[in-house]
């Protein structure tokens, strides 16, 4: 299997931890792409027509993309207990948190490209703000939930911590930890998991 992949992209981050949780690492050819929306790799539009990352090329179901969708085709191909879980209100739970950490990374990356990416003359700062404000309306939602994460590692967990990572990656100073110290040690425990170690990104 070929993974096309940015080392500073939360969702390939995300997929990457799977791999590891799961055991599937070893597997995996991680293939150093780095698309911008107006420039994609060719390498990946070949494989993903939408030019996105990640992208998994596999050998029985051909080229998988996004996130979400290799995620679930890597969990189905270990032994290990299940980062999905079967039918029923933990499901539900883990997919809505994946939804919401995915939620912030999308939110995240669009401000990034606002502020990174476009002409500085073409930049509207209320979009920046906007998505400011989607990710920490959902921070402040998580604060409250941050409890019962426990120890639980689902997709649900992983695509939070990814997304928080983010943060720290691309916004060291929005602080998002201020006002929210049960998510802030969620995190800090989350973090020091093998699979989040290796997959950090490097400033």
């Amino acid at each position: 299997m070929k993974l096309h992949y940015s080392p500073a992209s939360p969702f390939a981050r995300k997929v990457r931890v799977v791999a590891i949780e799961t055991g599937r690492e070893g597997e995996i050819e991680l293939v150093d792409v780095r698309p911008t929306p107006v420039a994609p790799d060719e390498s990946t539009v070949a494989e993903n027509p939408l030019g996105k990352i990640p992208c998994l090329v596999t050998d029985d179901a051909g080229a998988l993309y996004d996130s979400r969708v290799i995620a679930e085709y890597l969990d189905g191909r270990h032994d290990r207990q299940r980062l999905f879980p079967a039918p029923g209100p933990e499901r539900w739970t883990a997919l809505r948190r994946q939804a919401l950490g995915d939620g912030i990374m999308d939110a995240a990356v669009l401000a990034r490209y606002e502020t990174a990416v476009r002409p500085p003359e073409l930049r509207w700062d209320g979009w920046t703000e906007g998505q400011t404000l989607k990710w920490r309306r959902t921070l402040d939602r998580l604060e409250g939930e941050a409890p019962g994460l426990g120890e639980t590692v689902d997709i649900g967990t992983i695509a939070l911590a990814c997304a928080l990572g983010y943060l720290d990656f691309r916004f060291p100073g929005d602080g998002w930890r201020e006002g929210r110290p049960q998510l802030a040690a969620w995190f800090e425990r989350f973090a020091r998991r093998d699979s989040m170690v290796r997959t950090e990104p490097e400033a």
